[in-house]
């Protein structure tokens, strides 16, 4: 069977993917797993460039069709921001200095006004080239305070955007699967590119 690369060290982000492509006919294979220590500077103005980064280049190198992403946090308020920078938003990288640095930057700013969202850009490349692009989003807003359960590791944003229609933070303990699968941002952008993988 025919392995997939998803274009991450990152076994959280690994499984988060994987988790919604198990109807492929693929084996998916992390960076881990096929030997590769290198990553790709992150270093492009939109999410599509370091997606289309990330996948063409890992492509090439493992000789494997490859799924490369970049997603972040973008805050109405804060005119889109952090954006790309989503990882590198906080004096220190940690799940908790962002979170908390998020909430100091909306202190004041309305409930009406903390309009957000999760922006996901999926691209599949194959060796021989970039195949498509795919994108997902999830709306909501921040919350004033952050969610009081388990911070999930290297999704930080999960404990602050909260979706008003549910009543519910963006979190995988808050979620029913049934949600989860519906308001998944990275779910909606594989959905589309699933017409290409099968």
């Amino acid at each position: 069977m025919q392995k997939l690369l998803i274009a991450t060290h990152n076994p959280a982000k690994f499984n988060d993917i994987s988790r919604f492509l198990l109807d492929i006919p693929y084996i998916l294979v992390s960076l881990n797993d096929v030997g590769i220590t290198e990553d790709v500077e992150e270093d492009q103005p939109t999410f599509e460039l370091n997606a289309i980064k990330k996948a063409t280049y890992f492509a090439k190198k493992s000789g494997l069709p490859t799924l490369g992403d970049d997603s972040g946090m973008e805050i109405d308020a804060l005119d889109g921001k952090p954006g790309v920078y989503s990882k590198r938003w906080a004096p220190e990288e940690t799940d908790e200095s962002i979170i908390s640095h998020t909430l100091q930057q909306l202190d004041g700013v309305p409930s009406q006004k903390r309009g957000a969202q999760f922006r996901v850009v999926i691209a599949y490349a194959k060796p021989d080239g970039l195949i498509t692009v795919s994108e997902g989003i999830t709306r909501g807003i921040i919350a004033r305070k952050s969610y009081s359960g388990r911070i999930t590791k290297s999704f930080p944003y999960n404990q602050l955007l909260f979706l008003p229609e549910l009543g519910k933070y963006y979190h995988d303990d808050e979620l029913t699967k049934e949600e989860l699968l519906r308001y998944n941002h990275r779910k909606i952008a594989l959905e589309k590119l699933k017409v290409y993988l099968k």
